[in-house]
């Protein structure tokens, strides 16, 4: 399994692991699939502004995707970073989801990031233990801020210092 910068030729196998979370789970609050068009603006946005955008892969399969970007606009927050980590459901608990955060807390503390910042929705009990074993302290609760398959969900922030 290796993690590397994702290209253009990755698209469509990211959007085969994006695109089926957003439909079928509550792990994000989005019902928005990703287009190709939408993922060509993330890249070169990523690559304009010296972010990462990273997968990983295995056997020449993508299996996860990561990249980071700001927290929110203002001067004031400019050292502070949101993530997103997606993995295929073969990939999960395979260490993958690991090998992806390292890579982007490296590449986000190297652009001068000094916390990122976690957005896990109420209902991702696996993705806050995740978080949690990686060293993010949950900060905040904010109850039934997303709505998805007809249901509010509380939005779980967690963040770490690095």
């Amino acid at each position: 399994m290796i993690v590397r910068d994702a290209e253009r030729g990755d698209i469509a196998p990211m959007m085969g692991v994006w695109n089926p979370q957003i439909r079928e789970t509550s792990i994000t609050f989005t019902t928005t699939e990703k287009t190709e068009a939408m993922l060509e603006d993330e890249l070169a946005a990523c690559a304009a502004e010296g972010r990462a955008f990273l997968v990983a892969e295995e056997a020449g399969a993508v299996i996860g995707l990561a990249t980071w970007f700001a927290f929110r606009k203002g001067p004031g927050y400019a050292h502070s970073a949101e993530h997103t980590v997606v993995l295929a459901p073969q990939a999960q608990g395979r260490g993958a989801g690991r090998l992806l955060m390292r890579a982007i807390e490296d590449h986000a503390r190297a652009a001068g990031v000094h916390v990122l910042v976690a957005g896990v929705t109420g209902e991702n009990s696996r993705g806050i233990a995740f978080h949690r074993a990686l060293g993010f302290d949950e900060v905040g609760r904010m109850p039934q801020v997303g709505r998805k398959f007809r249901r509010w969900m509380d939005l779980v922030l967690l963040q770490k210092i690095l």
